[in-house]
């Protein structure tokens, strides 16, 4: 039976919702039954469902079938390990570090000068009087402020962000069954996507905010060796974790549309745009597409998240202070302050961070599972196919 609870939840889901619902059916397999009792749903002899090479690990159709990955290993024979294994998954999590962390730290100038003008709007009327502002005060090297923090956190952040994202997008995958993981696909993305980011933040807010502090605070500290211990010492660990739920406001959304969008657009870009199949590109056209995909995504993810980047710029900034009371005190105005310049930052980085994360696989010869097909069970059901 599948499971009602989820599948009740993705009906509602506004992206993507299927205009026809499936009855499971059963059929007499006599191989199973030859064999003994069935040890669940799984498919007689190997599946090419979610799992790789070997027993299925997830709830595939009967006979042969092609679910979300079956084609990362069926496709490509040269791959390092098998996909949903602890190796894959290690590997997943570095490219996470690489993508987030290199990406957000070379981004910090724009970062900076987004922050302040989220938390001193008159002062810093724009992009180019926010840059020319802070070289005259502070010289080149301020345009640098908090560039340890944003290492260190964002690094931490794409370890748990990418590492857990494969690992729910497997979990709820394999709870759906092969073919509801087709037709609520898009609903799968943002839940595996919000589900990794609710870790992923926990893991990068004593670092926002320190680089918050460093970056708004003119004075309070110059570096990151200089601010954690202060915070410490005037707040508590609380200095850390004040703003991790206004920072999840504006990270599981953002991250719900990374994931969901780059899916979607990519699956969109093969089919409607690119004048071949995937699997006749080269690695370097898949990667242009990836790019393109990660740009499209990081445009409507700086959309999304804006207002609560807001919040959390000017909470980090004022102890004391909360998420209700700095919402009230920017108005409906002011927490799209400064949107332009997120636009341009994040839409870069998201498309970099996909780029290094698809690079990283194949760098690492790791399962990379086309855009997905419908399952050819699911084509019988609605006579598509003989």
């Amino acid at each position: 039976m599948y499971p009602t609870t989820l599948t009740h939840l993705s009906r509602s889901n506004p992206f993507n919702a299927p205009l026809f619902s499936l009855q499971e059916t059963v059929e007499p397999n006599p191989r199973v039954a030859a064999d003994g009792p069935s040890r669940g749903l799984a498919a007689d002899g190997p599946s090419r469902g979610l799992a790789a090479d070997g027993p299925s690990r997830g709830l595939a159709a009967d006979g042969p079938s092609r679910g979300l990955a079956a084609a990362a290993v069926a496709d490509s024979a040269d791959v390092s390990c098998e996909f949903g294994s602890t190796k894959y998954y290690a590997l997943c999590g570095f490219g996470g570090i690489l993508s987030c962390g290199l990406t957000h730290t070379a981004v910090v100038p724009l970062d900076l000068v987004k922050c302040r003008i989220q938390v001193d709007p008159d002062k810093y009327k724009s992009i180019g009087k926010g840059f020319s502002l802070t070289l005259k005060e502070d010289g080149a090297r301020g345009l640098a402020k908090g560039w340890a923090p944003t290492f260190i956190g964002y690094s931490m952040q794409g370890l748990c962000k990418f590492g857990f994202y494969e690992m729910f997008k497997i979990f709820y995958s394999d709870m759906l069954g092969e073919e509801n993981t087709y037709l609520w696909r898009t609903s799968l993305y943002l839940a595996a996507s919000a589900s990794a980011e609710f870790f992923a933040d926990i893991a990068l807010a004593p670092m926002e905010a320190c680089k918050v502090r460093i970056q708004t605070c003119p004075g309070y500290a110059n570096n990151l060796r200089q601010c954690a211990p202060k915070m410490f010492a005037e707040e508590g660990v609380w200095a850390f974790y004040k703003g991790v739920v206004p920072l999840w406001m504006r990270q599981i959304p953002y991250t719900m549309m990374k994931f969901a969008c780059f899916e979607r657009t990519v699956e969109l870009l093969y089919k409607h745009v690119v004048p071949k199949p995937r699997a006749e590109c080269t690695k370097g056209e898949q990667l242009i597409v990836t790019f393109t995909a990660g740009y499209i995504a990081g445009v409507f993810c700086a959309i999304v998240s804006h207002p609560a980047d807001s919040v959390v710029s000017v909470l980090n900034k004022e102890s004391g202070s909360t998420a209700v009371q700095v919402l009230k005190k920017l108005g409906p105005k002011g927490v799209w302050k400064g949107l332009v310049a997120r636009i341009i930052m994040i839409g870069t980085l998201t498309a970099l961070q996909w780029f290094i994360y698809d690079s990283v696989k194949v760098y690492f010869r790791l399962p990379r599972p086309p855009p997905p097909e419908m399952p050819e069970s699911l084509k019988k059901k609605l006579g598509l196919t003989e």
